[in-house]
């Protein structure tokens, strides 16, 4: 008899993993299909999708579960999901990280906000929403918040094996980071026990969420004559909230010497400075805030301030909205002779 709760046409149960780099998602799909086939003899398969390999950029990591009797003969990136694990909550601005959910799906986020507001943002009118705060007990743990991810994840889905996963974590950490075993299974342990359900129940008729294929924005037929650039990766649009793992630098004005320490570090010029006076009438460049519009939230202005004026926090849902100081560009216009 199937150990699995439940089949798509194809006989798989299929879970799509979002998240940044960094963040651990692709070791956790490699993890979490190990133990799905060492554990319960099912036959599984897991690869993942990435762009530049790089902290920031979008991944998805995609296992698929079938009886041991069935064949996994479909490698194509997982399209309607039952379980969608969320890793990271900013994805929502630029990924449909829902796209193709079933109708009863299950859906975990890496967060601390309410159901409410979760499903409101989501899109999500039934079936089950569950919540982890894994960047939290990650911080705590000195681990990374793929592990407390998979601790939600087998606590939700309970035909997999927790004891089976801890020995997949111990066999994936204790040769390279033997120091790692023991506090990423205290990670996964806090993930499995910690996380939170609502189930709202579906009703009759229910369909899936519609799936939606990204496509890029130009392509041979619509690109603009001259391979013009029009939306280049410096441009005053951009916004780098989805690639921030978690942190922001809180700045405190008080205990700033406007060394610019921190502006010779930062990779995307995410400091604002204004001219002024010093003690002395002399005219001066003086620190004014932070663009966060523009921060992936690296850390290297923390780590090279010499006082106080730059330390780690928390991010939170509207701290960056809240505190930024916006950049005022110059949009200087060349006429034509």
């Amino acid at each position: 008899m199937s150990k699995l709760p439940v089949k798509n046409e194809l006989g798989f149960y299929e879970i799509r993993l979002e998240s940044i780099g960094g963040l651990g998602a692709n070791l956790a799909g490699k993890m979490l299909a190990e133990a799905g086939v060492m554990g319960l003899g099912l036959n599984g398969s897991n690869f993942s999708s990435y762009g530049s390999e790089k902290k920031g950029t979008p991944v998805k990591s995609f296992v698929r579960f079938c009886d041991p009797d069935t064949q996994i003969r479909d490698h194509s990136p997982i399209e309607q999901p039952h379980v969608v694990g969320i890793f990271h909550e900013a994805l929502y601005k630029t990924v449909n990280v829902v796209s193709g959910l079933v109708a009863d799906g299950i859906v975990l986020v890496n967060s601390t906000r309410s159901f409410d507001e979760i499903r409101e943002e989501l899109g999500l009118d039934h079936g089950t929403l569950a919540t982890v705060d894994a960047l939290g007990i990650s911080l705590e743990e000195k681990t990374r918040v793929n592990t407390a991810m998979l601790g939600a994840l087998f606590r939700i889905c309970d035909f997999l094996d927790a004891d089976t996963m801890r020995s997949v974590i111990r066999k994936t950490f204790e040769k390279k980071y033997p120091h790692m075993v023991e506090p990423n299974l205290r990670t996964f342990d806090r993930g499995y026990e910690s996380v939170t359900f609502q189930r709202i129940e579906v009703p009759q008729g229910a369909e899936s969420v519609p799936f939606q294929r990204p496509v890029p924005a130009l392509g041979y037929k619509t690109q603009p004559m001259g391979g013009a650039i029009v939306n280049p990766g410096n441009s005053f649009l951009k916004d780098l909230s989805g690639s921030r793992q978690g942190f922001l630098p809180d700045f405190n004005l008080a205990e700033c010497i406007h060394c610019a320490a921190c502006d010779v570090v930062c990779p995307d010029m995410c400091f604002v400075w204004e001219q002024g006076l010093d003690a002395r009438g002399k005219a001066n460049m003086f620190l004014k805030g932070i663009d966060y519009q523009y921060c992936k939230g690296c850390l290297k202005c923390v780590q090279a301030c010499p006082t106080d004026a730059l330390t780690p926090l928390r991010e939170n849902d509207s701290y960056a909205a809240e505190h930024r100081v916006a950049h005022h560009f110059a949009l200087v216009s060349v006429e034509q002779e």
